[in-house]
């Protein structure tokens, strides 16, 4: 799998979230084969101040941020993954939206576990998803999708891979903090070598978020990372590797709790 994956900055403008996302996209280059192209947590409009109503910023999944990424995944004829609020009756959802390559929405990804942490309460603003893993297939393999905080909860990534799961797609606002990058570094290297899955990260930079979107093979090596500015990373991610990594390190297969539904 050769994942493209874009770091940069939201602002609350949707308008010019869109015009910056449009400006990235246009830049990838077909001809480089991406088979995923993936985006920030909040994407489409930041969450803005801790007090923000993200109401009135939240859009359907047939508006103007999907379109674009449906728009862009067919011109790049890969999956397209980011991260916007998406409107309801009530609280928006945290939510990811995978676009497919023939330009349809392939799946939605709506955050389990809401970052009420570290003082911040985004469970006021916005409504948990249901407690089900999702997957996306990507040619013959299967990328797996958590947002953000979910990093934290490895029983979400263990799920993914009991589904199939080849590679964790991790789109992030990951706040900044006191040791917040230690944690961001060693949880991400835990998820791949705990699952033996390749983990590709995509974080917002600025305005208080860490920053620092990483590409992880299935043994926990960095093979791309990006500081606190804006970035585009690329790397291979191997099968042939990941299927040498189980047969090293058959952790997955030595299970005594909980194992159902792994693929050899």
């Amino acid at each position: 799998m050769r994942p493209v994956v874009v770091q940069l900055s939201a602002s609350l403008d949707a308008a010019a979230n869109r015009a910056a996302v449009g400006r990235v996209l246009d830049a990838v280059d077909p001809a480089q084969r991406p088979d995923v192209v993936l985006l920030p947590e909040a994407t489409m409009a930041d969450f803005g101040r801790h007090d923000t109503d993200l109401r009135p910023l939240a859009e359907p999944l047939d508006g103007p941020f999907v379109e674009l990424l449906l728009r862009q995944a067919r011109r790049l004829g890969t999956t397209v993954v980011a991260g916007m609020f998406e409107a309801t009756d009530d609280l928006p959802f945290n939510t990811l939206v995978a676009a497919g390559p023939d330009g349809d929405l392939v799946a939605t990804y709506r955050k389990i576990h809401l970052y009420d942490s570290f003082g911040y309460r985004e469970s006021e603003r916005l409504a948990a998803g249901e407690v089900e893993p999702v997957t996306v297939p990507i040619g013959d393999e299967v990328l797996g999708l958590m947002t953000c905080y979910d990093l934290r909860f490895p029983e979400l990534a263990r799920g993914l891979v009991d589904r199939g799961t080849d590679v964790l797609a991790v789109p992030a606002a990951w706040v900044a903090g006191e040791r917040k990058l230690d944690h961001w570094r060693t949880l991400l290297a835990a998820r791949a070598i705990e699952n033996t899955v390749g983990v590709v990260a995509a974080a917002q930079c600025g305005r208080g978020y860490t920053g620092h979107s990483t590409i992880l093979d299935a043994s926990g090596v960095v093979l791309a990372e990006a500081g606190d500015e804006p970035a585009v990373l690329t790397a291979d991610l191997d099968p042939e590797a990941l299927r040498a990594t189980r047969e090293t390190n058959p952790s997955l297969a030595n299970r005594r709790m909980g194992a159902t539904g792994v693929r050899p």
